[in-house]
């Protein structure tokens, strides 16, 4: 017999932990804080790979329906300096090994997957503690529920992670502002064929301007800035113009094809601070819990978040449907994979930042490429 599981965070992870358990007919609930799954936007495209995000929706089932939201030509990759110079050029070979999709469609595509009520939106957790025999969650409407199996899904702030570790976020020392430049063939061309039909990065000692091609023109930036996070706390986010006025003067003497990104911005800057765990994080064994992605081992954005959390999703998933009468054998199973992968995920991830803002950037990166290393990839 099936031990129900509940999750907490209806993000990708929690998601395909959901739809895999159903998959092997266990009874699962997703508590997530948001309202409805069109609260909000859900960021841009999410490169899915072949050895972590791909294995996930397989797990899932889901695989020729993920294929249909694939958008092509998106692997293009361009290294620019400064001046915007063009130092490395990958075309999109076609492959298919990191197929480009909208995070957006994924979510939902993963949503409608699941039996109607599986979901329960508008459950924002406030507290968990353990009981003689489970665990209570409070929401912060009043509500609780109870449970003998809990997943903690719930990102970087997670609200589960403290039954099993006390590890809290800290700030990396850097931040992204995001930005959209909507029919950009239109508005700005010289800019859009910087960027060009995927993905391009100008870089520099410390700073950077990422922007990927999304659907119909849309240009979708992250203007990347070492500096405290006292630094931001002085710009007026408040102030949309201000704010992009400030971001763009830390890029004063770049090409005017790359500051365009920050400037002629059609949306307000939204700043993206960068946290992270410890790097190798991880806990004793806890009865009837255990976490997956962001709030099992949070990294600032190398690319591989998103796929790691479905990964994470997934072999959990699996997991519990291979031991229907030992939960905690599933649950050290899973603990025993997912930490040496998310450890080396981090440790590469801060390899890569460093290629990128080092102070040799970019040409640090380019030496990279040179070496065979992977391809990196804006926040996600």
């Amino acid at each position: 017999m099936h031990t129900p599981v509940t999750i907490v965070g209806g993000g990708l992870g929690g998601l395909v932990l959901a739809r895999v358990l159903h998959v092997h007919g266990i009874p699962a609930a997703v508590y997530e804080a948001e309202p409805s799954a069109a609260a909000r936007a859900q960021g841009g495209l999410l490169d899915i790979h072949a050895t972590s995000g791909q294995l996930a929706l397989e797990a899932a089932g889901l695989t020729a329906e993920f294929r249909a939201l694939v958008l092509e030509g998106r692997q293009e990759l361009r290294l620019l300096d400064r001046d915007g110079a063009v130092l490395f050029k990958q075309p999109d070979d076609g492959d298919g090994s990191r197929p480009e999709v909208p995070r957006g469609e994924l979510r939902q595509l993963l949503l409608d997957s699941l039996p109607d009520g599986t979901v329960h939106w508008g459950h924002k957790v406030q507290r968990v503690r353990s009981l003689a025999d489970g665990f209570e969650i409070a929401f912060a409407d009043g509500r609780t529920t109870e449970t003998k199996l809990l997943i903690g899904a719930d990102g970087a702030w997670s609200k589960v992670r403290p039954l099993v570790s006390p590890a809290t976020p800290q700030y990396s020392g850097a931040a992204t502002v995001e930005t959209f430049v909507y029919d950009s063939d239109r508005k700005l061309p010289a800019t859009a064929a910087t960027v060009g039909g995927g993905m391009m990065l100008a870089l520099a000692p410390g700073q950077g301007v990422q922007a990927h091609r999304e659907h119909n023109g849309t240009l979708h930036a992250y203007i990347a800035l070492n500096r405290p996070l006292d630094w931001f706390s002085a710009v007026d986010f408040g102030d949309p113009h201000r704010a992009a006025a400030r971001i763009a003067a830390e890029f004063a003497g770049w090409a005017p094809e790359l500051t365009a990104l920050i400037t002629e911005s059609d949306t307000a800057p939204v700043l993206r601070p960068h946290y992270e765990l410890p790097i190798g994080h991880r806990w004793d064994r806890v009865p009837g819990v255990t976490l997956i992605g962001d709030a099992a081992h949070l990294a600032p954005p190398n690319g591989e978040g998103a796929n790691l959390a479905m990964l994470d999703g997934a072999e959990l998933g699996q997991a519990l449907a291979a031991h229907p009468d030992d939960v905690e054998a599933a649950l050290a199973a899973h603990e025993h994979a997912m930490f040496p992968r998310g450890e080396a995920s981090a440790a590469e991830g801060a390899e890569l930042r460093a290629q990128m803002f080092g102070p040799r950037s970019p040409h640090s990166l380019l030496d990279g490429f040179a070496d065979g290393a992977e391809n990196p990839l804006p926040q996600r």
